[in-house]
């Protein structure tokens, strides 16, 4: 007898509907599972056996074909197991339910018939609200708040196989999910302040511009300047997060098995620092199961890479498509993910081996030593670092003042103001901040006086300026017009623009 059964699969961030056919036939007992199962899902054979006869059913003692449709698509995890188990009932006659297309389900089974928390239920479910059926969608009781964020989906909670089953063949009834509001969601993870920083006051403005346009940043200094307190601090001085971010990065989390099922929910800009011994998988994504990696879950937060030269020389390689895509792309043999990676990269690095290059301390570092160790960041990714910043050694007297530093609220006043004027710049546009500027619309945005054009070209042809870095001085001039709400980007916007590209010269230029 054949059943089918509905549940969904993860592909990258988006979820795509799966049809699960059971067919059973006479024959010698067997469980064969087809349609491009990886091997973790062909698990979910002695997980549903073992369920079935703790849940009060047989498992069939024939053969049994299930059948994953569409079957060109790779198929991964264990979520499916809710969805085959059902297949199975319904296909050996054990249960009368009525079973309609509109149904789905997702769920991991534990050996007594429980179900458990899966990864992947928020884009699930922001699946279903855009297949415009009347579509409901049962989810393990643990996902119920996650389930409860996308309020179009009528999601229900069952914490085991048994109550499924009771629920299909009308004897009880499955909880709805009450819906979740973004509002209830508070965070007590609140981002550390810039008053709690002594002096610095430039890269405080650095980081300020870097956060109004979302810039790239690279600070660079010697060892106990502050240029981990000053990253940490970055996210305190961003804007709140919309809806749409909230959802979005909160996908990516989800995907990743990374949502608290208490707090199902990421409302605050991420920050994510992974250490430099970090695999190119882990900090790009990838790996044999696809999963995102470190900067796609910095999606529209901060991507810190701290002692930046230390980083495998391959992995700051393959960061260069990312800060210019705003997305990554992972191939596979049999599968091919894309993630966003819409974030701002801060990394920092010493100027030189020991540190002192250019301090007041004595450096012990030889001119090729030093080159060889700035030189592990190419020139192509250097070009994409939009602001380089020098954190100098913080002095005695700064260290002591009792004067307080400006502090992250007000900072982010004028960081708020620029924003807006950017969303309605480019409200007619796909892309809302200025880093994200093709271009041609740097062409139409960033319009240039004479003097301003002049002071540009000299410094581009005696710098030996790429393209590349052409266009983002004209960004980060724009973000810095913005910052003083002037229409037009003046003489002095652009000067500290190019102030930001005096590290090409000083530490990388022979």
């Amino acid at each position: 007898m054949l059943a089918t059964t509905n549940t969904l699969l993860i592909n990258g961030i988006e979820a795509v509907p799966v049809k699960v056919e059971v067919d059973i036939q006479n024959g010698l007992p067997n469980f064969e599972l087809i349609g491009l199962a990886q091997a973790a899902l062909k698990e979910a054979r002695e997980r549903v056996k073992a369920a079935l006869k703790n849940s009060g059913y047989e498992f069939p003692n024939r053969k049994i074909i299930v059948n994953l449709a569409p079957a060109d698509l790779k198929k991964e995890g264990s979520h499916f197991d809710l969805a085959i188990a059902l297949g199975i009932l319904l296909a050996s006659g054990q249960i009368n339910a009525v079973y309609t297309e509109n149904l789905f389900f997702a769920g991991e089974l534990s050996l007594d018939g429980s179900l458990r928390q899966v990864p992947g239920i928020l884009p699930m479910s922001l699946a279903l609200m855009g297949t415009g059926k009347d579509a409901r969608f049962i989810v393990p009781a643990a996902n119920c708040r996650e389930a409860g964020l996308v309020h179009e989906t009528r999601s229900l909670a069952a914490g085991s196989l048994q109550e499924v089953i009771a629920w299909l063949e009308g004897s009880e009834l499955l909880e709805p999910v009450s819906d979740e509001r973004i509002e209830d969601f508070t965070d007590s993870d609140v981002a550390p302040d810039f008053a709690e920083v002594k002096g610095q006051e430039s890269a405080k403005r650095a980081l300020q511009v870097a956060a109004a346009g979302l810039h790239n940043v690279l600070l660079i200094g010697p060892p106990g300047g502050g240029k981990t307190m000053l990253a940490r601090r970055m996210p305190s001085i961003m804007p709140d997060m919309t809806r749409e971010e909230i959802l979005e990065t909160t996908r990516i989390y989800s995907v990743a098995g990374l949502l608290n099922a208490e707090h199902p929910l990421i409302s605050v800009r991420p920050f994510r620092a992974p250490h430099k011994n970090a695999s190119s998988a882990s900090i790009i994504g990838g790996g044999r199961i696809p999963r995102p990696g470190e900067i796609s879950l910095a999606q529209n937060g901060v991507l810190f890479l701290d002692e930046f030269t230390e980083f495998n020389r391959d992995v700051l390689e393959a960061l260069r498509q990312p800060l210019e895509d705003k997305l990554v792309t992972i191939a596979r043999s049999q599968a091919t993910c894309t993630y966003p990676a819409n974030f701002s990269l801060v990394a920092s690095c010493n100027p030189c081996p020991c540190g002192f290059y250019g301090s007041d301390l004595e450096c012990t570092c030889t001119p090729p030593q030093i080159q060889k160790y700035l030189g592990r960041i190419s020139g192509p990714l250097l070009d994409r670092m939009d602001l380089h910043v020098e954190v100098p050694r913080v002095i005695f007297e700064q260290l002591r003042t009792n004067s307080s530093s400006e502090s992250s609220a007000s900072l982010r006043e004028k960081v708020l103001q620029s924003r807006e004027i950017q969303l309605n710049r480019f409200a007619r546009h796909k892309f809302k901040l200025n880093s994200q500027m093709r271009p041609a619309d740097v062409k139409r945005f960033c319009r240039l006086d004479e003097a301003s054009e002049a002071l540009l070209k000299n410094a581009f042809d005696r710098l030996k300026m790429s393209a590349r870095a052409y266009d983002r001085i004209l960004k980060v001039a724009r973000t810095i017009a913005d910052l003083d709400n002037s229409l037009d980007i003046k003489i002095q916007h652009l000067a500290e623009a190019m102030q930001y590209r005096s590290l090409d010269r000083k530490y990388w230029h022979n």
